[in-house]
């Protein structure tokens, strides 16, 4: 049997931080490939890479709607090295294709970035960062006669909006902290793995009761802006609000206002309507706010391991093996 033929749209860096070196000849073993680093889907464009049996497709690749798919008979599969794919393809395609994507490397590296958020607010790193930039030693005085305003992750109650993939990778990476987990996902398995302290809740029930709260929830139509003024209203005075999943689930002109007025702090990796966030948002230089550029899980290990999914999955399907990652149209109404 030939090899298939597989176009990866995608410009040559993005596509080299994906694979490197060693992964580019295992894509050279198993397929005839060709980069295609076009950014848009046009028939032009299309009838140039007519012949492909496969795409691999990356952050910056086209919307793949329907009318582009009927201009390349030959795919049959799409290899999609991310997790976001509802937005990527229409709807129509996960019938008429077999669309993979590659969710499960991304996990725990963006769990470990909510871990790293959590331990920073819990111990309040930023009050005394702050501190020690004023030309006095008084914090040493505070701290030493009043032991100072930091507290602990251990034995804490943490709140978590969503229970997926990340939700858990991240509670299982601290297991050893002892904390005590209020969940709120009305749709997740309420399986957990035994010694791990979680108890389900409502939204407003979570919201009340956090100082320290985690988003890991998918990005839909219904979850758009589910923290908006009101609830973060019901969240107790100096609550820090983390957010680890998609910009949309926060109302970000709430959770500014809040900032501004140092009721609530942050910590976010995401940002909407607007990422990357504009220079001159106030988020970017408030006290009480820490913003990353969207590093949760997208590193280069990752990648290489998303890239080593894909290929896993391309392999199984051509030697016609069950693929692993397939993504199917009842699972799009709760993916991001």
């Amino acid at each position: 049997m030939s090899k298939p033929i597989i176009t990866v749209m995608s410009g040559k860096k993005l596509f080299e931080s994906f694979f490197d070196d060693r992964r580019r000849k295992r894509l050279s073993s198993i397929s005839k490939w060709t980069l295609f680093p076009a950014l848009k889907s046009d028939a032009a464009s299309m009838a140039r890479i007519a012949g492909s049996d496969a795409l691999i497709t990356t952050w910056d690749s086209p919307f793949l709607s329907a009318k582009t798919i009927k201009q390349l008979p030959s795919v049959r599969i799409i290899a999609h090295c991310g997790g976001e794919v509802k937005k990527r393809f229409d709807a129509a395609l996960f019938r008429k294709l077999v669309i993979v994507n590659t969710p499960l490397p991304m996990a725990m590296p963006t769990a470990e970035l909510g871990a790293a958020f959590l331990l920073y607010a819990a111990r309040n790193i930023d009050h005394y960062r702050d501190a020690l930039r004023k030309k006095s030693n008084q914090i040493y005085q505070d701290v030493h006669v009043g032991g100072g305003v930091t507290e602990s992750l251990l034995g804490r109650e943490v709140g978590m909006v969503g229970f997926g993939r990340i939700g858990r990778a991240l509670i299982e990476l601290l297991r050893g902290f002892n904390i005590h987990w209020r969940v709120y996902d009305p749709f997740a398995s309420r399986e957990v793995s035994p010694g791990l302290h979680v108890q389900f809740d409502s939204l407003t029930g979570v919201l009340r009761r956090s100082s320290l709260l985690v988003v890991t929830a998918a990005a839909t139509e219904k979850t758009r802006h589910l923290l908006n003024q009101d609830r973060f209203a019901l969240l107790q005075d100096g609550s820090v609000v983390i957010n680890i999943a998609r910009g949309s689930l926060i109302d970000l002109a709430a959770l500014t206002q809040e900032v501004k007025s140092r009721r609530l702090r942050c910590a976010l990796d995401v940002s909407d309507p607007d990422e990357p966030l504009p220079a001159n948002h106030p988020l970017r230089s408030l006290p009480g706010a820490i913003i990353t550029p969207h590093i949760g899980g997208g590193g280069q290990r990752t990648r290489s391991e998303m890239a080593d999914t894909a290929m896993d999955d391309l392999q199984h399907f051509f030697k016609d093996e069950t693929v692993q990652n397939r993504v199917t149209c009842k699972m799009l109404d709760r993916m991001t």
